[in-house]
This record gives structure tokens, sequence and C-alpha cells, in this order.
């Protein structure tokens, strides 16, 4: 048995053993020094008490990259004190993966990149975009960056994208539209747009507005109603689908995503690429599209756990909102700031606030030791509500 392997078997049998172990061996509190660890916007600094954290703030893989993926990006290194190498043909991987052209590819350092590009070429000129309120917060700074205006249509009230409102809103501003962001499912909600939604949002605008769908979550989703849009790309539809190996791959350190999109508009985003991606990840992505047994793993074991989590928490009074990604929302009935600063002092990092949500709060799925954790947690600094 491999050391992946045997670290992978370690975490189906706690996984298997329920929450309760983990939440009776992780009663003690954590040493001082990490409840005093100190972590700035971007960096997180002190990396021996980072790496003692439980991390459920970023939505991230909690179990690594798999061994065919560390193998590949280990084989890899040879390529680093080069300019041009053989990539592992990754760009191709990907066509291939979506069965799409190459020239249908477009790769990001992460879909963070591909969000910025997207925003960069198609809201010049002082177009605007049209969204959600509340969806993923780092998009709008691009916006805000580009000195752009954004229509932002609130939530519906079970925290779904209002499509009738987002279809509304593009044909009063339809001039002036320069795109549509759909993020699916939304982060931080988790919730989905489903597959007939977004095709009821496609025919009920202008054939000729371009819609950004995020789909960095695709992987985690178990709602049949739910599919990826790249068929609409194949149709010729001015869609544009992101997606990235940051989540489900593990790569989030590493920075690969990539955009699925008609080739005219990916002729207007190309000049705002970058094309800062390094040779190690781009082998590393073209592994992981063919581990589908690992990510198979991750997704059961996230899923369970989510829903051993949300069940705790609601038991204890405070329901989850319904999550198809790797996170969940909470609320917590008062503001999340001072919240975060609460879960760290018992070394748990956990989501920021966002705007629009200010007494809700985002956790990742971590691993089994990592969610017995934050129960644990949860129970100490919010008291018992009965009802819920």
């Amino acid at each position: 048995m491999t050391s992946r392997q045997t670290d992978l078997e370690l975490s189906r049998r706690h996984f298997l053993g329920g929450m309760t172990g983990a939440l009776g061996l992780l009663t003690q509190k954590p040493a001082a020094a990490a409840r005093s660890w100190v972590q700035t916007p971007d960096v997180l600094q002190a990396p021996d008490e980072y790496d003692g954290l439980a991390k459920l703030a970023n939505n991230e893989n909690p179990y690594g990259p798999p061994e065919s993926v560390m193998k590949a990006m280990t084989g890899a290194m040879k390529y680093a004190n080069r300019y041009g190498y053989p990539d592992g043909g990754i760009a191709e991987a990907i066509a291939m993966h979506h069965g799409v052209g190459r020239d249908h590819v477009l790769l990001g350092a992460g879909s963070g990149e591909i969000l910025d590009v997207v925003c960069t070429a198609l809201l010049q000129d002082n177009r605007k975009i049209v969204s959600a309120e509340v969806s993923y917060d780092v998009l709008f700074q691009h916006v805000t960056a580009l000195k752009a205006d954004q229509i932002k249509v609130p939530l519906l009230a079970d925290f779904r994208q209002d499509i009738p409102g987002m279809i509304a809103a593009v044909g009063a501003n339809y001039r002036d539209v320069g795109m549509v962001y759909l993020c699916s499912p939304n982060n931080p909600t988790g919730r989905i747009v489903t597959k007939q939604e977004v095709a009821q949002l496609l025919e009920g605008i202008p054939s000729d507005v371009p819609v950004l769908i995020d789909e960095a979550y695709f992987h985690f989703v178990d709602d049949p109603d739910y599919a990826t849009a790249v068929p609409f790309v194949i149709e010729g539809r001015p869609v544009i689908v992101a997606r990235t190996f940051s989540k489900i791959a593990a790569l989030a350190g590493m920075r690969l995503g990539y955009a699925i999109a008609p080739t005219g508009l990916l002729q207007r985003m190309r000049p705002y690429s970058v094309g800062s991606i390094n040779a190690i990840v781009k082998w590393g992505g073209v592994a992981a599209l063919q581990d589908t047994a690992s990510q198979a793993w991750v997704k059961r074991t996230t899923l369970a756990l989510r829903t051993q989590t949300a069940t705790a928490l609601a038991a204890h009074g405070y329901p989850v909102v319904p999550s198809e990604a790797n996170f969940f929302l909470v609320g917590v009935r008062r503001p999340v700031a001072p919240v975060v600063a609460e879960f760290r002092t018992r070394g748990i990092l956990v989501g920021r606030p966002f705007a629009g949500l200010p007494e809700h709060l985002r956790v990742s799925v971590g691993t089994a030791e990592e969610m017995g954790r934050f129960v644990t947690a949860f129970k100490e600094i919010f008291p018992a509500v009965s009802g819920g």
C-alpha cells in the first residue's frame, strides 16, 4: 500500500468512525501559541503554527493532491530551469475532457485569473455587470478596479439566485450590459442555478449578451437538476465557463484554472491573459483530469462530512443553508467578524464576512478531525437554541 493510500485509508477509517470520536478526542484547547497566531489579509505567518490549525476558511481540498498528481508534478521539476518545455498537453487534455476544440480553451492561474480576464475584456467603456447579491465577492473587486458599474439582483428568500430578476435587469439596461455573472454553486451560499434556470436565462436575454458561469464547485454537486454549461458553448452561445483545479483536485496553491468559451470571446480575452502558469502544475493538471477515482473519494467523504456537520448544527439550533458545494453557510444570529476571531482563538480558521450576509458564517468542509474541532468550538461559542 502506498503512503497516499495509507493516508486515505486512515482518513476513511476516521470518517467512518463518525464525528463522535473526533469530538471526544479534541475537547482540549490548542496551545496558547496557536491562539496568538496572526493572519494578515494576504500572508499567513508562522508556518509551524499554521500547520496545526483547522483550515476551514478557503474551500480547499484538505487531503492534498493524490499520488498520481504528485508523481506527475515531481517528474516535471526537471523543466523548472526552462522557459520553453513540454507541458504535458494540458490545454489539449482539457479540450478533450469537455469535448471541445483546443481553440475553445484559455488557461489561467486559477479561475481567479480567468474572472479577472473576463471582466477586463468585457467591461471596458463603462459596461455594466449583472449578478446576484450575494455572490463571489473577489469578482467584484475586479469590477471596482475597472470602475465598471454593478447591477446586483438580491437573492431569493431561500438564498437561490433570482433568474427572472436577472433577466429583467438585463432587459432594463441592455445597451449598457457587458456581461452577466452566475456562480453555480454560488459562493458563499452553496446553492445551485439549475440547468433549467440557465436555459431560462439564456433564452430570456438578448443573444449577444455574454454570460460568465463560474463552475468552481461543479465536482461536488449531487442535484440531478444541475449540469455544466459547456454544451451551450458548443452550441455557439456567448457563454464562458470558468473552472479551477483548486478545489476537487487540491491544487489551490499551485494556481491552475481555465475558461471554455467560443473562439470569438476567447479572442477578446486572450490579450489580457498573463500566461504565468508554471510547468509543474500543467503536468499535475493533466494527471488530475485522469485520476477520477481520487476525486470521487474526496467528493463522497466531503459530502458525508458536510451532512454530519449540518445535522449537528441543526440539532444545536442553527440550521444550515442547503449546499451543493464543499462548504456551507450557517446563520449565527450575530455579526460574523467577531465570530471569526473567536474561532481563531480555538485554532480554527473559518470564512470571512460577506457583505449582504452579516450574520451568516461560511465554513469549508475539512477532514473528520477538523470538523470535530469545529463542532466542539461552535457549541462553546454559541448557546443551544431550542426549536432551531
